[in-house]
């Protein structure tokens, strides 16, 4: 019987598919488990179902002896060393798809959130701050109208798009190839960075991290923002410089920012970014509600089966 490792406790209903079929080993701790952990667990293993907090990197998949798959529980594979896998022959897959409308429908509430300052006007009132209904009580950006500019229009940056179209807004889509479909439905608009930037009053990034994107959002790109302009980020951490983003919020050049991921996670608890009060942040839960996180753990627990049965994948990355 083949062996699996899982590195953390996914939605029983992919553990029930791999147990039903496999020697199963589920790392039960809320943290990932160490590089350590990860080296001598490859060993022996033909099937590895990880998270995109596990690094499986080169000196990782050396260590795998008898691997034949790699389902990553994530839509990103930036954790995965890809020409590594392909190197040893190691079939990487994801979970596309699935998790679309639900990563859409959180980028839409922190983009409210944010603008709205929601979060803070929350505290405030709990806080029993409220004295009195005031004209200039927490003031915030409009969101019916306005334009908002998508960074990366795949499937989530489409679905966040149909979400703005809802609100009256105008689109306007950086991406590195047309899409013609988004365009009709929605009369997005494609552009170069630059002006997005330059004409959007909210932004949302929905690219994949990679050489081409780390840190795409600097200083420059700050700069060239409305001041009334909301960024929101539910993609990769790394693609915003985060101290660009704080001097941006503390020198005005930009009004708020959500965001569901950073650069490092966990976020650091004594992160200046987090003492912000026009940040909005949430715990990387893009993909978190009930009926998404079941069918991603179907959808890895099939496709990393499917492999160790010598069937195609659904979902091959490589």
């Amino acid at each position: 019987m083949d062996k699996v490792f899982v590195t953390r406790k996914i939605p029983e209903e992919g553990l029930k598919l791999l147990r039903e079929n496999c020697e199963v080993k589920v790392w039960e701790e809320e943290v990932p488990p160490k590089k350590e952990v990860l080296l001598e667990e490859i060993k022996e293993i033909q099937g590895l179902l990880c998270l995109l907090t596990d690094p499986i990197d080169a000196e990782v998949l050396e260590a795998a002896q008898n691997l034949k798959v790699i389902s990553n529980y994530a839509v990103g594979y930036d954790n995965i060393d890809i020409e590594k896998a392909k190197e040893k022959g190691i079939v990487v897959t994801n979970t596309p798809g699935v998790l679309t409308e639900a990563t859409a429908d959180l980028a839409f509430a922190l983009l409210l959130a944010a603008s709205r300052s929601i979060v803070a006007a929350d505290n405030y009132t709990r806080a029993g701050k409220w004295k009195s209904w005031g004209p200039k009580l927490f003031l915030g950006q409009e969101v019916f109208g306005k334009t908002i500019g998508i960074i990366g229009a795949g499937r989530i940056g489409s679905a966040m798009a149909r979400r703005a179209k809802g609100f009256a807004m105008e689109l306007l889509y950086y991406n590195r190839s047309t899409k013609p479909r988004l365009e009709r439905e929605t009369g997005a608009k494609k552009v170069e960075l630059e002006q997005l930037l330059q004409e959007s009053d909210f932004i949302s990034i929905h690219a994949p991290l990679n050489n081409q994107t780390e840190n795409m959002i600097g200083p420059r790109e700050f700069r060239l923002m409305k001041k009334t302009a909301v960024l929101v980020n539910t993609a990769r951490g790394a693609i915003v410089n985060q101290r660009a983003l704080l001097e941006a919020l503390e020198n005005r050049e930009i009004f708020a920012a959500g965001l569901d991921v950073f650069a490092e996670e966990p976020i650091n608890k004594n992160d200046p970014l987090l003492q912000n009060p026009r940040v909005v942040v949430a715990p990387h839960i893009g993909s978190a509600t009930f009926a998404t996180r079941d069918k991603m753990a179907q959808m890895a627990a099939q496709d990393l089966l499917a492999v160790l049965e010598g069937k195609k994948p659904r979902n091959p990355v490589s």
